[in-house]
């Protein structure tokens, strides 16, 4: 199968694609390289099944050009960063939800009909129901990027009802391992390399999250794919546990092997928008038989030593 993969030098981008390879199927990549790395794609670049088409989703002829021979497309490009919303306010819209409807529009005039989108459990805003299945009541929305998603499905599953679109829309809680390159992980390495004495926390320490294995989420993705059929097809991805705050810290001091002083501020959320306690319901993807390989304490145990085998691309990553 010929795949498109949006977002491919990315963090999470990257692992599908060398994954699909592996699988035997040809691959193009796109992706703006404004957050992706080039040295994500090594082991890809070395395949002949795999091109790199460098364009940017706001610009629909450069779209139009990457579907060529597509049946399928996995549109995991765009900003995944939460807390930047409130100073950006547009960042959100035009590469989540504008990007999407541009990818949407170019692949119905060239006949593609298969899309796998990356939502996110962020949409569920501060969620009634804990932990959170994917018909809960429709949430209020509590940040940009969340809102954006948010939109970005609704679009995806308009053009399933107008014009026989296949969508499986996955919502992932925060993912870690390999090529991971933001988040409370990187934030606390990069910290702790720099004076391991001190960390600075943002929040109180207690926020609830869930957190899942790259490796994981890849195989929930592709399975969902291959094995769910209806229209649209709407998956929570995480683990059944979730940790605070202060236990992440705890084991990444551990595999550091530092014992910092620990101050907090912001109150019991780190920025506008986070919410304290993020926590879902994945029976969904549990009935197609998939269950994650590592706990949370693993992966980001993983993610702690991916960035300690690799600083000099830690250092770039903002």
């Amino acid at each position: 199968m010929r795949i498109l993969v949006t977002g491919a030098a990315g963090f999470i981008g990257s692992n599908l694609v060398d994954r699909l390879l592996a699988a035997g199927h040809g691959v193009a990549g796109f992706d703006n390289l404004s957050t992706g790395f080039l040295e994500f794609l090594d082991s890809a670049s070395m395949s002949s099944r795999f091109r790199l088409v460098r364009g940017d989703l706001l610009d629909p002829a450069a779209i139009a050009a990457a579907l060529d021979d597509v049946e399928l497309v996995f549109h995991l490009a765009a900003n995944a960063d939460v807390r930047f919303g409130v100073e950006r306010p547009r960042i959100d819209l035009e590469q989540n939800t504008i990007a999407t409807s541009n990818l949407l529009e170019a692949m119905r005039t060239r006949g593609v009909r298969r899309i796998g989108f990356a939502s996110t459990g962020s949409i569920y805003g501060e969620a009634a129901v804990i932990p959170t299945p994917e018909d809960a009541p429709f949430p209020i929305q509590t940040s940009l990027y969340g809102a954006s998603k948010l939109a970005a499905e609704g679009l995806i599953e308009a053009y399933c009802e107008a014009f026989g679109f296949q969508a499986h829309i996955f919502r992932f809680v925060s993912i870690l391992g390999e090529r991971y390159k933001h988040g409370h992980v990187l934030d606390f390495y990069r910290q702790l390399a720099e004076h391991p004495d001190r960390l600075r926390v943002l929040g109180n320490g207690r926020q609830r999250k869930s957190y899942l294995y790259v490796q994981d989420c890849v195989d929930a993705i592709l399975l969902a794919t291959e094995k769910a059929s209806a229209r649209v097809n709407i998956f929570n991805l995480g683990t059944d546990e979730y940790c605070a705050v202060d236990d992440s810290i705890g084991w990444i001091c551990e595999e550091l092997g530092v014992r910092p002083e620990i101050s907090y501020s912001g109150g019991d959320r780190g920025w506008i928008g986070d919410n304290p306690f993020i926590y879902l319901d994945c029976a969904r993807i549990r009935a197609l038989g998939w269950r994650p390989r590592y706990s949370i304490r693993e992966g980001i145990v993983r993610t702690v030593r991916f960035l300690a085998e690799n600083r000099e691309i830690a250092r770039r990553f903002a």
